[in-house]
């Protein structure tokens, strides 16, 4: 060993020192190279590697932060609030109609006195004879549409396709001669069943009463019954005038109300 580095020290001393200079430096590079090579570079490799793996990292972190806020906006969001929105609107439409109904219920007879008022106004036109009255069983609606009335009641004409104006007593015994007459219309069969099962919004009480007197009479209480301060609605009307000058008249009325409770005659 010591041999070798005589030789070498005798091949260096035996150039210039310009050589001698370049024979250094090109040591020098070397050995910087292996340096790099055998240290540094797996330091920068491994360096890079830890440097990809943290901004990996990063993005899951970023992805997995961001299913945890919506989860927990999930979490805070209550399923049921747009169902208990839309309910509050219908309670309020379903208490200001209600209140529409009352005050429009007002102005009409109430069903309780409906049979004493019309008893009343029998007995204040003397030459009538009330034959008999009987209630009907309420009906509701949840559209402004009614069933039909049982057989019992008298038959009701088909409402005209265009409005009718109002009827007046006269109109009403001289339909009611040909055996029928129609105040209200009447809905077409098929209701769906849905609105059937709703609950109804309004009933409809009414009242049949026969009447035996003359023409005229009847004429006097029909037009007495519409000078009422409180409204009653025609039903039907039919006209027995078979024992002249003595007639029948079988007169349906109703009125209406937000209560289905109804009192008997």
């Amino acid at each position: 060993m010591k041999a070798y580095w005589i030789r070498l020290d005798t091949w260096l001393m035996a150039l210039s020192q310009r050589e001698r200079l370049m024979v250094v430096g090109a040591g020098a590079a070397l050995l910087a190279f292996l340096v790099f090579q055998l240290a540094l570079d797996p330091a920068y490799t491994r360096q890079r590697l830890l440097r990809d793996t943290m901004r990996q990292q990063r993005v899951q972190i970023a992805g997995i932060d961001s299913e945890l806020q919506q989860l927990d906006v999930a979490a805070r969001r209550d399923p049921d609030r747009e169902v208990r929105d839309r309910l509050k609107v219908l309670q309020a439409d379903s208490v200001a109609l209600r209140s529409k109904l009352r005050s429009a219920q007002k102005g009409l007879v109430a069903p309780e006195r409906m049979g004493a008022l019309l008893q009343q106004m029998v007995q204040g036109h003397g030459k009538l004879r009330l034959v008999s009255l009987k209630t009907l069983p309420p009906q509701g609606t949840t559209d402004g549409h009614f069933a039909a009335q049982d057989a019992s009641e008298p038959p009701a004409a088909r409402p005209a396709a265009s409005p009718a104006p109002a009827p007046t007593p006269a109109s009403i015994l001289a339909a009611a001669n040909a055996n029928a007459v129609a105040a209200k219309p009447q809905p077409a069969t098929g209701t769906p069943a849905a609105a059937q099962a709703q609950t109804p919004l309004l009933y409809r009480h009414g009242v049949q009463l026969v009447l035996q007197g003359s023409y005229l009479e009847m004429i006097d209480y029909l037009e007495a019954l519409e000078a009422l301060p409180t409204q009653l609605f025609w039903g039907a009307a039919a006209l027995d005038a078979e024992q002249y000058p003595q007639a029948r008249l079988t007169l349906t009325l109703y009125t209406l109300s937000l209560d289905q409770k109804w009192i008997a005659l």
